[in-house]
């Protein structure tokens, strides 16, 4: 398989294929963004350093070097490619916001940090960070990262610099990928099971983590290309930051399933001889997500629920919308519980923040972004604005506008209150053309004929590409790629305005998607890279329930049409009995097992697992008698044939 471009991927080796033209170098900054960009740095606080004393408090030690290769040599996280182009005392060069370059700048402070007594963190090893609580005689490990091999280098490391001890305790403070992926870097699956290991987790954990990333994890991980910037070349003009962290690793990410779930706020757990009181603070940053307590230090770890910037209402990835109001509120009964007496808050990205006097204005801050986004999204909603009209509308007080833990570096305004108005009314604005709207082909060939043919289309869009108007560009030229997927003109021109929108993007999400965007219209689809969600450990953690409903997304109606029939299942290494019917072209599913079903299977969870992670097919489980089948064979083999599978590299910027 040819690459195309190489030059500009060299240093992720990826490889980008199905280009219809050969790709082009990343452009230069315009003028218009230079001015844009030069604006920011008259508008903001610059001269405000707190944020740098914050991030390199308590420095001990990094690494001369900080590249993580598996064990077969390839990169899943690599610092020194950014070393090159980032620093502290560098200027944001032409190409990228200058805010967004100084969070750049404050997440680059990577290696072991003291946060306070017996409390120590790992930073910029993933996208999150690790944090190691001293016990009596271990670690007490919160959210290891996302990959394997990350996590495995900050234990070293941390090991290396403080002196040999095994990991005790593991806390998944949610079920996002990078607070859990890791962890069998740190501790094995036997070590767990023989219970030398205790794993804590917020109660639904596991099922949050699992459905998030199967039912539509495909969909999610393709985008999540887009959203971290993880395949942009490493300079001024591709990756700078993902905005909570530099990017996500690529190794592998498995889950160890916890051994005990918290399951109301104030519960106590103590391990080793730590002391910690829990608060639940579901659906917020997660379905499923809590903050710790530290009473014997008067340390308050946030997990992702304050971070230092505005957070996501709704990731560009796609999730579930998150509830703003809600994440306000348990904001306030933190600051109610704790912030008087906490000594430093600490999180899963980014830095600390020391002393009552400073962290109860923080959290006030945190709060009112989510409570403002909320309330002023629906004020504007109830005088009948739309998302997109909203989004060009509210602007934030100055008092949140100018504090830098609340800047747009993550989440923004502009998709943020969009997010508020999809929760409250949905996709449907409420204008009638927008109910049964063309699809995008459709009205792309319309709007090209109407406006007089690709040629003057591009002419018309490359004057106002002169002019500075990049929204507008990518707005007509996305009509005239979909009406043409093989124009190098129009991809080229849509690749520009990109590339300029994502230049002077704050959002490091901003920027990662308009410059994956460019990257792909200049040299096709990549073939590799990424973060695999739904790792092995993903789908032996589900249970039959999840499985099945993962079966009825798969089901391809034209292939089940006509078909009625039931199947039987007995999982006999659980317990566990089911029925499959298939009716309709819709796979329901029951625990209520059919006494007469068309054909009855009998085999473990295990040998289920194998043929889901093609271990071995399902004719292999038949002849090797790990499946024992009463009834029409044909029936069962049929369905699974009616299963599709789902393509990661599907195209997002072309049709």
């Amino acid at each position: 398989m040819k690459c195309v471009n190489k030059k500009l991927i060299a240093a992720l080796s990826i490889c980008f294929t199905g280009a219809a033209f050969a790709g082009t170098e990343a452009k230069p900054a315009t003028q218009y963004t230079i001015e844009v960009n030069q604006q920011v740095l008259k508008n903001l606080p610059f001269n405000d350093k707190t944020d740098f004393d914050n991030a390199l408090r308590g420095f001990i030690a990094k690494p001369d070097t900080l590249t993580i290769k598996t064990s077969d040599g390839a990169p899943v996280w690599d610092m020194e490619a950014y070393k090159k182009y980032i620093s502290i005392d560098k200027a944001a060069p032409d190409t990228v916001n200058p805010s967004l370059w100084r969070n750049s700048q404050l997440v680059m402070q990577h290696g072991l940090f003291e946060v306070t007594e017996n409390i120590y963190q790992v930073r910029s090893y993933d996208l999150s960070n690790i944090t190691f609580i001293k016990g009596d005689t271990g670690w007490i490990v919160f959210d290891p990262l996302i990959s394997k091999e990350t996590a495995e280098a900050a234990l070293y490391f941390i090991n290396g610099q403080l002196g040999q001890r095994p990991v005790v305790g593991i806390i998944y403070s949610h079920s996002h990928i990078d607070h859990y992926g890791g962890a069998e870097g740190l501790v094995t699956k036997e070590d767990v099971a023989a219970g030398k290991v205790k794993i804590l987790a917020p109660e639904n954990f596991t099922e949050h983590a699992v459905s998030e990333n199967v039912i539509a994890g495909n969909a999610m991980g393709r985008r999540a290309v887009y959203m971290y910037g993880a395949l942009l070349p490493r300079n001024a003009k591709g990756g700078v930051n993902g905005g909570l962290g530099m990017t996500v690793s690529t190794g592998h990410a498995g889950l160890l399933l916890p051994t005990h779930e918290v399951t109301h706020t104030d519960e106590v757990v103590i391990i080793d001889g730590v002391k910690m009181v829990f608060q639940m603070t579901p659906g917020t940053e997660a379905p499923a997500e809590m903050n710790t307590w530290f009473p014997q230090w008067n340390a308050l770890w946030m997990a992702e629920n304050t971070t230092n910037t505005m957070h996501n209402i709704l990731t560009l990835r796609g999730a579930v919308v998150r509830d703003a109001l809600k994440w306000s509120s348990f904001l306030n009964e933190t600051i109610e519980k704790w912030a008087d007496k906490a000594v430093v808050k600490f999180q899963a990205h980014h830095w600390p923040v020391w002393g009552s006097d400073n962290i109860i204005p923080y959290f006030e801050k945190q709060r009112d972004i989510y409570k403002f986004t909320h309330d002023q999204s629906v004020r504007l909603m109830n005088q009948g604005y739309n998302g997109e009209e909203i989004s060009e509308m509210i602007t934030l007080p100055e008092s949140l506008e100018n504090n830098w833990a609340t800047r747009g570096y993550y989440g923004t305004l502009r998709h943020n209150s969009r997010a508020v108005y999809q929760r409250y009314m949905g996709w449907y604005n409420g204008n009638p053309s927008d109910l049964n709207n063309l699809p995008p082909v459709m009205v792309a060939k319309k709007y090209i004929d109407f406006m007089g043919g690709e040629q003057q289309v591009i002419t018309k869009a490359q004057k106002s590409f002169d002019k500075g108007e990049y929204r507008w560009v990518a707005e007509v030229m996305k009509h005239a790629v979909f009406n043409n997927p093989k124009s190098k003109a129009a991809k080229e021109l849509l690749a520009d305005a990109y590339e300029q929108l994502g230049y002077q993007a704050e959002s490091g999400p901003w920027r990662s998607v308009y410059l994956q965007g460019a990257l792909e219209l200049r040299n096709g689809v990549p073939s590799a890279g990424g973060t695999d969600v739904a790792s092995a450990d993903t789908i032996r953690a589900m249970s039959p329930e999840m499985l099945f409903d993962y079966f009825g997304v798969r089901l391809n109606p034209e292939k089940a049409a006509g078909k009625d029939f039931d199947i039987n299942i007995s999982f006999t290494d659980i317990d566990s009995k089911h029925t499959l019917m298939i009716q309709n072209s819709v796979l329901n599913h029951t625990s209520n097992q059919h006494k007469t079903a068309d054909v009855s299977l009998t085999m473990t969870m295990a040998t289920m697992n194998g043929i889901q992670l093609k271990e071995f097919t399902l004719e292999e489980a038949f002849d090797s008698e790990k499946i024992k089948i009463a009834g029409d064979k044909k029936l069962v083999t049929d369905f699974f044939t009616m299963l599709d599978n789902f393509d990661f590299w599907f195209n997002i910027v072309t049709p």
